[in-house]
């Protein structure tokens, strides 16, 4: 018995050995720019980095080292280096796990370099660059110049009713925005693609949580998730390495309460029951109860009588200095407590004593290279236009704006010099571009037709076969040609002599017009009498004519985000003006097609357009010359990027008909047909303005 004992003991220091076999030795906190560098220092190297995850609410990273004891001696570190607070280290099952309290939600990074672990915070709100012991960039192993997709989003209840959508991100460095907007939670997934399959509205009404929709769509160059739930709610969002889990849970409702849910609240719970208590002690309870540190003034005196039932502790602190007028400042976790009046006449005199501290600070000079703005641009910002209500600068500060070189150089104090030094890097930037695309579209159908006819008599007596060089033979009656003057008329033809003679004359002439320069066809019959010296002439001309066309202009320009840009070509037309002394004076007009327009991105990837588009043409001429003929279409329009719209259409038809006719013969039925022309026109014209937006990036080449 004692020998399995003595076994069952080894074996246990055995596998605490194991457990021990690695071991936290130190960690050092440091300031790198806007990120926070952590480095851990381990007695034996590693392999790879520690599995981590990290949460919103409360912003906290967390990091797991398996097998490794803490050898730090210490449980809690203070760190207060940018948005790092403290450092918690806790030790159980034969691992310890370091914990980031943060003041608000960043994304990290790690690093392994032998026994040491680099932790990255990006302080910027970005992605994080891992970096080495030495403070530089890790490069990383394989690159990728592709946007990476989100993998899967899938909706959970949870067992006590809360609702949890977990997204399966690309890697763990895509940073993530968890934000409450109203009655909905945004989350913004920045710098990555969205497959189709997910590009969808998700209704989880009937899981039985508060939310209802999860609706999920690319917006601009990022991906933005709208979740949307109902009655009384809170969330709270944390990650697990590539895994994001964002928790709506329900308030219950309480039919005690005067109100419901927490209103901002998020406080551990009590209740207050007190007559005639001074506020000192209410204030000490408090402090007690939440672990905070309160400081009150001295002034901070009477008493009250409270009765409050199951309140969040912040809230009955808000309720107690209302009622007293009191108000705080907070500092850490150090609460001090004073009469409002007090708080601002404190401040007041802080910013007095911080005014002339400034008036007596000493002064610097420094020099901001501009690449993309012109520095007259910052003639506003600097007052230069005698505007007092545009100075960044102080009351001692100067500008100098070198046009040559691009340059500000501004002698200002050293907070001043920080101000604009961060306001030329929001504004100096490089603007986005846009090729405008715009296809002007004339299409016509013209149909025109019209009908004539010509009748002539002549009169042949005292003309011999012979002499005329054409005999008509036998019983012939009917003869056709190309016209009734070819009757008769033939080459080689004897002139009559006959006084008896009587030459072809027409009795109606009413022929076919021509049209765009088109003579028409005829047909010609002539009637002949049995003797042959008599007859009738009758030419029947008609012209249709059938055209389809269409002209199609295509402008193009680039230009900026919000600067106008115009293209044009045409032709300018002289035209004459009277003077006052009586003479003309040549003037120029022009006839072109033209393209303005504004673009502006939108937040969300599109594009409004300020378009305005002429498209004139050469009309007829006149005595002052000639007329333009104008066509224009002026509208502002929001498109999406690559989309097309079209802006406008002018459509229109012109229908005539013509009737020339002899009077009473020309109503004559049937036969009225011979002592008319008749004409048609149908013409259909049509104008259609299409543009096409498409933002430039520096993947999109223009051909």
């Amino acid at each position: 018995m004692l020998t399995k004992l003595f076994i069952l003991s080894l074996l246990t220091c055995c596998q605490f050995a194991l457990a021990q076999s690695n071991s936290i030795e130190s960690i050092v906190a440091n300031q790198q720019g806007v990120n926070t560098i952590v480095k851990v220092s381990l007695k034996k190297p590693i392999v790879k980095s520690p599995i981590g995850f990290s949460i919103t609410n409360p912003a906290r990273i967390a990091l797991d080292f398996s097998d490794t004891a803490n050898s730090t001696g210490k449980s809690a570190i203070d760190v207060n280096i940018g948005e790092l607070r403290s450092i918690n280290l806790v030790e159980a099952g034969g691992r310890s796990r370091l914990v980031f309290n943060m003041n608000k939600s960043l994304n990290y990074a790690t690093s392994v370099e032998g026994n040491f672990v680099i932790i990255t915070i990006d302080g910027s709100g970005g992605v994080a660059t891992p970096v080495n012991s030495m403070g530089l960039p890790v490069i990383p192993t394989a690159t990728t110049t592709s946007k990476q997709n989100l993998r899967d989003i899938d909706f959970r209840r949870g067992v006590n009713g809360e609702g949890r959508i977990v997204v399966d991100l690309p890697n763990n460095q895509v940073a993530v925005d968890v934000r409450q907007q109203g009655q909905k939670i945004v989350v913004d997934f920045m710098k990555v693609g969205l497959p189709d399959i997910l590009r969808k509205r998700l209704d989880v009404a009937d899981f039985g949580s508060p939310v209802q929709t999860v609706t999920t769509g690319l917006f601009g160059e990022n991906v933005r998730m709208t979740i949307e739930p109902k009655g009384l709610w809170e969330h709270s969002a944390y990650q697990s390495d590539t895994q994001l889990v964002i928790e709506v849970k329900p308030i219950k409702e309480d039919l005690n309460k005067l109100t419901q849910g927490t209103q901002g609240y998020r406080g551990e719970r009590l209740s207050f029951n007190f007559q005639n208590i001074e506020v000192r002690a209410l204030l000490q309870i408090i402090a007690e109860f939440s672990g905070l540190n309160i400081i009150a003034s001295d002034t901070v005196t009477g008493s009250s009588t409270l009765r409050l039932k199951d309140v969040p502790w912040d809230q009955a602190l808000d309720i107690i200095m209302q009622s007293k007028g009191l108000d705080m400042r907070k500092n850490g976790t150090v609460l001090w407590i004073a009469p409002k009046d007090e708080l601002l006449t404190k401040e007041k005199l802080e910013l007095e004593q911080k005014a002339q501290i400034a008036d007596l600070e000493p002064l610097k000079t420094e020099a901001f290279q501009l690449n993309y703005q012109k520095a007259e641009a910052f003639k506003l910002v600097f007052g230069s236009d005698g505007s007092s209500t545009n100075r960044i600068l102080s009351k001692r500060g100067s500008a100098v704006i070198e046009p040559r070189t691009n340059q500000l150089f501004v002698t200002d104090v050293a907070s001043k010099l920080e101000e604009i030094r961060k306001l030329i890097q929001k504004t100096d930037v490089a603007s986005k571009q846009v090729l405008i695309e715009a296809r002007i579209v004339e299409a016509d159908d013209k149909f025109s037709k019209n009908l004539g006819a010509k009748l002539g008599f002549a009169d042949m007596r005292g003309l011999s076969g012979g002499d005329a060089g054409y005999q008509l033979s036998g019983n012939q009656r009917v003869a056709l040609t190309g016209n009734y003057l070819g009757v008769g008329e033939q080459t080689g033809q004897a002139k009559p002599t006959d006084s008896s003679y009587i030459p072809n004359t027409q009795f109606v002439s009413l022929p076919a017009s021509g049209i765009n320069g088109l003579n028409p066809g005829s047909l010609a019959v002539s009637l002949f009498s049995s003797a042959a010296n008599r007859f009738l002439n009758l030419e029947l001309s008609a012209l249709e004519a059938d055209g389809k066309g269409k002209i199609i202009s295509s402008p193009r320009v680039v230009t900026a985000d919000q600067l106008k840009a115009s293209i044009e070509q045409g032709t300018e037309l002289p035209y004459q003006v009277a003077t006052s002394s009586g003479a003309t004076s040549i003037f120029f007009r022009k006839a072109s097609l033209r393209l303005e327009v504004t673009p502006q991105i939108t937040p969300d990837g599109n594009v409004i357009l300020d378009v305005d588009v002429h498209k004139d043409s050469v009309g007829v001429e006149t005595r002052a010359g000639y007329a333009i003929d104008t066509k224009e279409v002026k509208t502002m329009v929001l498109v999406e990027n690559g989309g097309t719209v079209v802006l406008g259409g002018i459509f229109q038809q012109n229908e005539r008909d013509s009737v020339t006719k002899i009077p009473f013969f020309g109503d004559i039925p049937l036969f009225g047909n011979l002592f008319k022309t008749t004409g048609r026109t149908n013409d259909k014209t049509e104008l259609l303005v299409f543009i096409t937006p498409k933002i430039i990036t520096d993947r999109l080449t223009t051909k």
